[in-house]
């Protein structure tokens, strides 16, 4: 893992390219504590920050190819890499390392773009070719790892994170107000967008070439998307048989490290099964789990926790959250996630991965994936009862059926069977649009963009717009299929992989592997028929019946239980909560540009109350708060790396003063 940099063209002298790169690489030095190199000439600058997994002893960056020509910078892992190596060299690749960085580079340098079909693994990465002088930029297919860019004066600047690129001379600042109004509707940007002007990110599953000032994108691969029926024809024995084979074989090629390999274990169905098959599959070792517990028990889940590490009989190491950590912690989880937040659930995933960190554990393997791809999330089964329910829009009964899925929200269990028809009927009979299972969850999102200031939102009707885009790829899709592809490519990739998952763990130096997301996997369960997945309501069928016999059946039988951390509450009680004043003040309201000061004013009255808050409320709450950090950390207050604390790198191989190269 690492956290790479680069840009095209140079700055005056390669000595002053040097200090720029040094400065961007500095910024995201976490993501890369090991070392640091780069590569600099008369035509592109090159960085690397590394985080040392694979070939610790000679897998350093940026790499170059026995000719000369081509030139790399990698951000994570290629699990396949051994196999990939030995096809490589039949063909005739010589190889100086061990590393699956060099792998990447050949394969590349051998097969040109069509490399990326053959990955098993989770990159973001940059290949510059010096005979053509161009860079081609690429991302792996459910985007794991982040890639940013933008272009300024026929230059080409790449990074890992946003706030590296904010390090190049010259780049302005400045809130995208349509982009946060698609996080105040989809809890995320919809790619390639930012909420930052002109920086765009390389979508997953995508690739860039730029040469000659010009840039193309092009798309690898998508998840795939199938009827109501699949193309799996076996019986459900069969198909379990065949997840658990896809699955073992995932979680074995994620296990490939030089350095220890932990898990995480939340006492969900998901993670369970994950330390159960690392637990199989490497059962001389002691397996380290870390789990996130919750002072309040509305959050915990440390019971379920027990249970399985009893079973497993493995180290286990807990964070605990209280609501001071969620307050003290908020502004360093909006600064990685460089994203305004509707929920603080990150916070708790960055104190377990810090918890991780301190035991000197570098990889990290966890269930997300599961929910997507098998169907795992309420929001399935709501689509489900609602399209029930629509059948009869006139119907008593059939909306009672709503309140049965979200136990852990009050405000739902004290509901007439009036208010639940009002609450979940919105748009009840558009059963034909493509995109009817996120319908009512977005528009209840969406009322926090009420709050922002008049005139500054444009016309447009991202969700409108976002069916036409959609219509083609779904219009033939099953009910369910087309609910998980929604999900996979907006809710997965651009925040659970992203805020929660790479961010989080990042921050402190720490790799997160994903075993569900092996395209593999993915693409099997794709085929899988619908009840596989759910059956009536019941969620993960295919799964629950594959591993209920080797799970605590506490574990294996519980119901879905969301991930959730507490929203408002800690903002507006907790001794570790003095910013909030300060970013809810109408200076900084006027100063960000964002909010009216008025409706954040109604807004905090109505949750000071002390009755009960509504979820959008609280989330209202989070996302003023996070929108205003994050206009203080990029925008109001950022401060460039100095060149006393930028980092010193290894100049590699650097050709600037030396005659240009005969290919």
């Amino acid at each position: 893992m690492c956290g790479i940099a680069g840009f095209t063209g140079r700055l005056g002298s390669w000595e002053e390219s040097r200090k720029v790169l040094n400065k961007m690489l500095t910024r995201i030095r976490y993501r890369g504590p090991d070392e640091a190199g780069v590569f600099v000439d008369d035509e592109v600058s090159l960085g690397s920050v590394r985080l040392s997994i694979i070939d610790i002893s000679t897998g350093h960056q940026p790499l170059c190819d026995d000719t000369g020509r081509y030139w790399i910078t990698f951000n994570g892992e290629i699990f396949n890499y051994r196999e990939l190596r030995r096809d490589l060299e039949e063909r005739g690749c010589r190889f100086s390392t061990h590393s699956d960085t060099e792998v990447l580079l050949l394969a590349f340098r051998e097969y040109g773009p069509a490399c990326l079909n053959m990955l098993n693994g989770q990159f973001a990465f940059a290949v510059w070719d010096a005979k053509r002088r161009s860079i081609f930029l690429a991302r792996d297919r459910v985007g794991i790892r982040p890639l940013f860019y933008t272009f300024r004066h026929r230059q080409l600047l790449f990074a890992s994170e946003i706030k590296s690129i904010f390090e190049f001379p010259g780049i302005e600042r400045k809130f995208d107000h349509q982009a946060l109004e698609q996080v105040y509707t989809f809890w995320t940007t919809l790619s390639p967008r930012t909420v930052f002007e002109d920086i765009v990110e390389l979508p997953p599953g995508h690739y860039l070439r730029f040469e000659d000032g010009h840039a193309e994108l092009n798309k690898y691969w998508e998840p795939p998307v199938v009827g109501s029926d699949g193309v799996f024809r076996g019986s459900i024995e069969d198909a379990g048989e065949a997840l658990e084979s896809l699955l073992t074989d995932a979680v074995k090629l994620r296990l490939r490290a030089d350095v220890p390999v932990g898990s995480y274990l939340s006492g969900g169905l998901d993670s369970s099964v994950i330390a159960t098959l690392i637990r199989k599959n490497s059962p001389q070792d002691l397996l380290q789990t870390f789990s996130i517990g919750f002072a309040d028990r509305e959050f915990d889940e440390r019971s379920f926790q027990n249970k399985m590490v009893e079973q497993l009989k493995t180290r286990q190491h807990r964070a605990f959250c209280s609501s001071d950590d969620i307050s003290e912690y908020f502004p360093a989880a909006v600064w990685h996630s460089e994203m305004p937040l509707l929920r603080t659930a990150p916070v708790p995933m960055f104190l377990l991965s810090r918890l991780v960190r301190e035991n000197n554990i570098k990889v990290i393997m966890t269930g997300e994936g599961a929910d997507e791809i098998l169907g795992g999330y309420n929001i399935f089964k709501e689509m489900i009862i609602r399209r029930f329910w629509a059948r009869y829009p006139n119907s008593r009964f059939r909306p009672l059926l709503l309140s049965r899925l979200y136990p852990y929200l009050s405000q739902l269990k004290e509901l007439s069977p009036a208010a639940l028809k009002m609450f979940f009927g919105y748009r009840l009979k558009d059963v034909d649009s493509v995109l009817y299972s996120h319908l009512l969850r977005w528009n209840n999102t969406s009322r926090i963009k009420r709050m922002m200031l008049p005139g500054i939102s444009g016309k447009q009707n991202f969700v409108d717009w976002l069916e036409g885009e959609w219509d083609s790829i779904l219009s033939n899709a099953g009910d369910l299929a087309k609910a998980q592809y929604i999900e996979t490519r907006i809710f997965m990739s651009g925040y659970l992989l992203s805020s929660q998952g790479d961010r989080m763990a990042m921050a402190n130096s720490v790799e997160g592997r994903y075993p569900f997301l092996d395209h593999r996997v993915m693409e099997f369960c794709a085929s899988l028929p619908d009840n596989f997945k759910l059956s009536g309501l019941k969620e993960k069928v295919l799964l629950k019946d594959r591993f209920r016999n080797r799970l605590p059946h506490e574990v294996a039988d519980r119901a879905k239980q969301a991930y959730r951390a507490p929203l408002a509450n800690p903002f507006l009680i907790s001794s570790k909560s003095g910013y909030v004043h300060d970013l809810l003040s109408p200076q900084t309201i006027k100063s960000a540009g964002v909010f009216d000061d008025k409706s954040v004013s109604v807004l905090l009255a109505k949750l000071r109350n002390g009755k009960a808050h509504s979820e959008t409320d609280q989330m209202g709450l989070v996302a003023i708060l996070s929108t205003h950090l994050l206009w203080k950390q990029f925008i109001g207050d950022f401060q460039p790396v100095s060149d006393n604390n930028a980092i010193e790198t290894e100049l590699r191989n650097t050709v600037a003063s030396q005659p240009p190269q005969k290919f």
